[in-house]
């Protein structure tokens, strides 16, 4: 009976490429026995919501899309949704103007007080006030970076996504174009992120997104260009991330494109998983609990195109791949022992899929 009532309270949110008339956001139930997704509803109205966030303590989901500024422009926006915790329904709150420039991720600050947003083609992030009811408030803070790097791609900043540590002190935004994680104070009274430091990559590898340990002694960025991970050490008073290793996330037989996306930790603390798009992969790294070194496991491959991002589902059971390019997420069980993935035979398809987040319903 246990089990029964798992399957059926276990959520998932699907965030995809999409026109505004067509289903954008996604809600499936998913099968915590056998890994699998089945859709139940879907939201319209939005463009290209590619990125989620979820607030499970108070059933809301906020989703990023596209809006049109004073002058005409396109713009950052994002839109605040209410969960029905039984069906997984979203019923809209609002919709606000985030950024001046289009946004590619989304994250919520460990109270739900605030959501903070990044744009790779404004190169810069920014903080929107969540309303006692839910309801996104203006914007209160936006943090325009400088610089570039070594690669063309890298002629300017190109933020792409912000990560939050335990203590809701300090938040790092990953920028692809300056080879930098540029670390920031939350100050949540003042609405607003007061720079604090930054921590330099080597050149050419793009930061994209990050995951840190479960014991937040550690951290890891996944670099996009270079296709490699990079991990650190972590000193959560000081707000300090320290270079540990560099490690491919390629085998070295491999010699065509590729382009890094997503990163995920088990929730053992003992695995970490990159996603590869071109070699079409998930490399498996076991993590080194004494200094924080990774070793690899397997490149297992995600049987579709283009895996953009991932998720481990909150038992960590099961690693879903949002394919974008091949229309499909792909299920996967994970070995808890040995961290290696074994597709479970289920897929699922659905026009682009991108970012997946889970809602275990208590």
């Amino acid at each position: 009976m246990d089990k029964q009532i798992q399957k059926q309270l276990t959520l998932a949110f699907i965030g995809s490429y999409a026109d505004a008339k067509n289903p954008g956001v996604y809600t499936a139930q998913f099968d915590a026995e056998t890994g699998s997704l089945s859709l139940t509803h879907n939201v319209t109205g939005l463009q290209n919501p590619t990125f989620l966030a979820v607030d499970a303590v108070n059933s809301r989901l906020y989703a990023l899309g596209e809006g049109v500024g004073a002058e005409g422009q396109k713009c950052g926006a994002a839109s605040a949704y209410s969960i029905q915790l039984g069906t997984g329904e979203l019923t809209f709150l609002n919709n606000e103007i985030t950024l001046p420039a289009t946004t590619c991720h989304i994250q919520l600050d460990n109270t739900n007080e605030v959501v903070m947003v990044t744009s790779y083609h404004g190169g810069m992030v920014g903080l929107t006030p969540i309303l006692a009811d839910g309801q996104l408030g203006t914007s209160a803070d936006i943090q325009q970076h400088h610089g570039a790097s070594l690669l063309p791609v890298q002629d300017r900043p190109r933020a792409h996504s912000v990560f939050v540590d335990r203590a809701n002190r300090y938040i790092g935004a990953c920028d692809l174009g300056l080879d930098k994680i540029i670390l920031y104070k939350l100050d949540l009274a003042a609405r607003c992120l007061i720079p604090h430091g930054e921590v330099s990559i080597t050149p050419g590898s793009g930061p994209r997104h990050f995951a840190f340990h479960p014991s937040y002694k550690y951290g890891y960025v996944i670099n996009e260009l270079g296709s490699t991970v990079t991990a650190f050490k972590y000193d959560e008073e000081r707000g300090e991330l320290s270079e540990i290793q560099t490690i491919p996330t390629l085998p070295v037989s491999y010699d065509g494109e590729n382009a890094c996306a997503d990163i995920h930790i088990s929730p053992d603390g003992r695995f970490l998983y990159g996603s590869n798009r071109g070699h079409d992969s998930i490399v498996v790294y076991e993590i080194n609990e004494q200094n924080g070194e990774l070793s690899v496991i397997e490149y297992a491959p995600t049987l579709g195109k283009h895996p953009r991002n991932f998720g481990i589902s909150p038992d960590g059971r099961f690693v879903l791949v949002a394919n974008k390019d091949s229309d499909n997420i792909v299920s996967f069980a994970r070995n808890e022992a040995t961290g290696k993935l074994v597709p479970t035979g289920s897929v699922l398809e659905m026009s682009q899929p991108v970012c997946i987040k889970f809602l275990p319903v208590q």
